[in-house]
């Protein structure tokens, strides 16, 4: 009866995606993220990160705050390049949305870039099948690349305009 609950869990959700979208806010000169993650899947990374299987994303306790815990994991595993120069990321929150959970962060004062590189490694850690879709919108049509934990890191290049 175990093994048949186990392999039930194991199949939940077969599919081991995040989704982020990078908007460029002209109004706000900021870059404005959003990367939706199950929620399952963050919890388990963040376990394994800070070696506590026991330890509940949502209601933590001693001390630690879900915050704290998601905006400690996602920053650590995602980078953002302008032009080659690495960006500081300000993660200003998160809520459910079961299955999943959505991060807020922004990036403030973007004038222009030519360039954007996105590492994404969020869950890469725990699944080898693991893909981060990444939306870009800045200048025109939105680009979107996937990376796998094979190919972690992308590069879109925009045109003067």
């Amino acid at each position: 009866m175990i093994s048949l609950l186990y392999a039930c869990l194991l199949v939940a959700h077969p599919i081991h995606l995040s989704v982020s979208e990078i908007n460029y806010s002209e109004k706000d000169k900021a870059l404005q993220i959003t990367a939706r993650i199950f929620l399952d899947d963050l919890e388990a990374s963040i376990r394994n990160q800070r070696n506590n299987q026991q330890l509940d994303v949502l209601e933590p306790g001693n001390g630690l705050t879900s915050k704290q815990l998601i905006s400690e994991y996602v920053l650590k595993h995602l980078v953002i390049k302008l032009d080659g120069k690495i960006q500081k990321l300000n993660f200003l929150g998160f809520e459910r949305d079961d299955p999943a959970v959505i991060c807020y962060i922004e990036i403030e004062s973007v004038k222009k870039f030519k360039t954007i590189e996105v590492r994404n490694e969020v869950i890469m850690d725990l699944y080898d099948d693991q893909s981060n879709i990444v939306h870009v919108t800045y200048k025109g049509p939105v680009k979107s690349f996937r990376l796998m934990r094979d190919k972690p890191m992308d590069v879109l290049t925009f045109d003067e305009k």
